[in-house]
């Protein structure tokens, strides 16, 4: 004789559809693209934010930063985790590049204080700052912050000296963050130097 199960009825997808549900959402936070929604020529918003660099605290302030020069923001998602120690890892290791074009790169997690100091030295190696967003107000108004939870998207602006954005990208993925806003930048100031250039009179011709 044989015996056979049988299981209650809607017992499998009672099962199945919450984790059907947990997969769906996470491949939307993991897998959609996140986008970058203020547009080229729309102003910064301005913020001030504590910050670290090299594990040494400071206050940090984009007015400031702006009087300088060009500032690159980039958000990431966290701290430590795989995508952002190795955009962490390529903004070090360019950072001779946007110096060369005046350029201060700052980048924002809701990390705490004492992670970012840790990520500070180990992953940026002291070349740049992190700055905190703990309750992912600066990214919320950069429109970079992930639906739903409090991280950031992986996101990348570059801001001219006048607080207008000038570039804006992105992705899930850490490569092309660097390349893309060295590349816009280096084109906003060869703009810049366009626009500078004094026509000089034509010399008097001999007669």
């Amino acid at each position: 004789m044989r015996y056979f199960y049988r299981r209650p009825r809607g017992a499998l997808p009672g099962l199945c559809l919450p984790l059907v549900g947990l997969m769906a959402f996470a491949g939307f936070i993991c897998f959609s693209p996140a986008r970058a929604a203020l547009p080229v020529g729309s102003e910064a918003p301005l913020f001030d934010a504590q910050a670290t660099r090299n594990g040494s605290e400071f206050s940090f302030r984009l007015a400031d930063a702006l009087r300088q020069g060009p500032v690159v923001l980039y958000f990431y998602p966290a701290a430590f985790t795989r995508g952002c120690t190795i955009e962490a890892h390529d903004f070090a290791d360019a950072m001779d590049q946007y110096k060369a074009l005046g350029a201060t790169v700052i980048g924002v997690s809701t990390d705490d204080m004492p992670t970012l100091d840790r990520f500070s030295v180990s992953e940026g190696h002291g070349r740049f700052p992190v700055a905190a967003d703990p309750n992912g107000e600066i990214a919320r108004k950069y429109d970079s912050r992930l639906p739903l939870l409090n991280r950031a998207s992986r996101t990348s602006y570059v801001i001219a000296p006048d607080g207008k954005v000038i570039y804006a990208y992105s992705a899930l993925s850490p490569s092309g963050h660097v390349s893309k806003t060295l590349a816009a930048l280096r084109q906003w100031q060869a703009a810049q130097g366009q626009a500078t250039k004094v026509a000089l009179p034509a010399a008097p011709t001999a007669r």
